[in-house]
């Protein structure tokens, strides 16, 4: 059974960092893209950074400060949130599809249940 599971979430106070974590298991394409989309309240979701099992990044939120690193061995991804601002408050999911990145939410083959990020004083 395929499974998504997300952790790292909570609050933070605004400048500070996040380390979130994906792991995927039970996937049995041997090509497969993990995204993180975010989904702020009253706003539509949209997509954060992938990373695709060879190793490729993309990163849309256009932010220097969010990056994202991979365990190949453990299907993981880690995307670390950096110098956090209360826009950045929203809940933060995990999603995989098949080969390549592509943003589209309505392309993703499975999700995780998300992780609250809040970002407040």
């Amino acid at each position: 059974q395929f499974e998504v599971a997300e952790s790292g979430g909570g609050l933070v106070q605004p400048g500070g960092s996040l380390r979130l974590s994906c792991q995927a298991s039970g996937f049995i394409s041997d090509y497969y893209a993990i995204s993180w989309f975010r989904q702020a309240p009253g706003k539509e979701r949209e997509g954060v950074s992938c990373v695709e099992i060879r190793g490729d990044v993309t990163n849309w939120s256009g932010e220097d400060r969010f990056t994202v690193s991979r365990d190949s061995a453990k299907n993981t991804v880690y995307p670390e949130m950096n110098s956090l601002k209360p826009e950045d408050t929203a809940v933060y999911y995990c999603a995989v599809q098949s080969f390549y990145c592509t943003g589209q939410t309505y392309e993703q083959d499975y999700w995780g249940q998300g992780t609250q990020v809040t970002v407040s004083s």
